[in-house]
């Protein structure tokens, strides 16, 4: 990806204004970005300083207590990348920030944030149709209520405000990039690594995906004892959450290796691959590391089926998003 050259005069859609700030829409959804970190970073703050605001007694948080630190503390240093984020999508230097450091922590903070983005407000529907009182919030002790409310309302303002702007950025910088359809596109752009990596990717989302189909109708194979009293009618949005999820990634990458079907626009089909491989590789790594963490009772063990799905996921993400980067830099090339 390489720079394009910015806009002599301001027009009503040009990033600055004509004294070189950032629109009035840019500052406001980088405003609206950096507020929206705060619930999250003051309770991990209070957290690390040994408070237990929102953490119910009995809480399996406090069952390891140095972790437990380690944890919120990186937790803090990753949500303060958002700010440090909306920071680079909106000034001018941020113009000249080379374009692969910027694109990987934008790919995974759109990745981690999408799923919460759709699934908790889904989440809260269909407990709130099913009546079965669970909402987002897991039956054992974790967390209250209002904690989840917080943090995933705000991780909710954090995407919206930060995938707009990095779209923006991203249009103006890059946007030559994704113009037209595919049948437009060169042969060039997408030769046979590109295609071996979105087969690859295709091939192993089968195993994941054929897991969530089974928990998503209810199936309980290779679920825990544990897992399975706890389960409810979130669980299930999650499960059909995450196959959607592999459905969008697999799909659309093919459709962006195979140039088809011809009338596709790149854009929509380059986005959607991007996002959904974010959130795949993202969490599907997130998760695998959690469930390998040491745990003395053995009831809390993450089955090996669980664990085979986190690690499906990973894999995925990982292809697809590789097929996507080799899809950019050789369009780039040709551009």
């Amino acid at each position: 990806m390489t720079r394009t050259a910015p806009p002599t005069a301001p027009t009503p859609a040009a990033p600055r204004t004509a004294d070189g700030r950032p629109s009035a829409a840019r500052r406001r959804l980088r405003a609206l970005a950096i507020l929206a970190c705060l619930p999250y970073i003051s309770l991990k703050v209070v957290w690390v300083a040994g408070g237990r605001l929102g953490i119910p007694a009995g809480s399996v948080l406090l069952e390891h207590p140095r972790m437990m630190v380690f944890a919120n503390a990186a937790s803090v240093v990753a949500d303060a990348l958002v700010v440090v984020l909306a920071l680079l999508l909106t000034q001018p230097w941020g113009r000249r920030f080379p374009a692969w450091p910027l694109a990987l922590p934008m790919w995974a903070a759109i990745g981690l944030l999408t799923p919460i983005m759709t699934g908790y407000p889904a989440q809260l529907v269909v407990a709130l149709v099913a009546g079965d009182g669970k909402g987002a919030a897991p039956s054992e002790p974790f967390l209250d209520a209002w904690v989840f409310a917080v943090v995933y309302g705000g991780f909710i303002l954090q995407g919206l405000a930060l995938g707009t702007l990095f779209a923006l950025y991203a249009r103006d910088r890059w946007g030559r990039l994704w113009q037209g359809r595919l049948g437009e596109l060169p042969a060039r752009t997408s030769g046979p690594g590109a295609r071996a990596l979105a087969v690859a990717g295709a091939v192993v989302a089968l195993v994941p995906g054929t897991l969530h189909l089974l928990w998503a109708t209810g199936a309980t194979t290779g679920l825990s004892a544990r897992l399975i009293a706890a389960r409810g009618s979130d669980d299930r949005v999650l499960e059909a959450q995450w196959l959607g999820f592999l459905a969008v990634a697999v799909a659309l990458t093919l459709c962006l290796v195979l140039r088809r079907p011809a009338r596709l626009p790149v854009r929509t089909t380059l986005a959607l691959a991007w996002t959904a491989s974010g959130a795949l590789g993202c969490w599907g790594a997130y998760l695998s590391l959690v469930a390998l963490l040491p745990d003395p009772d053995p009831a809390k063990h993450v089955p090996w089926l669980v664990q085979l799905s986190y690690a499906g996921e990973m894999i995925t993400g990982f292809l697809l998003a590789a097929c996507v980067a080799l899809f950019l830099r050789r369009r780039s090339a040709a551009a």
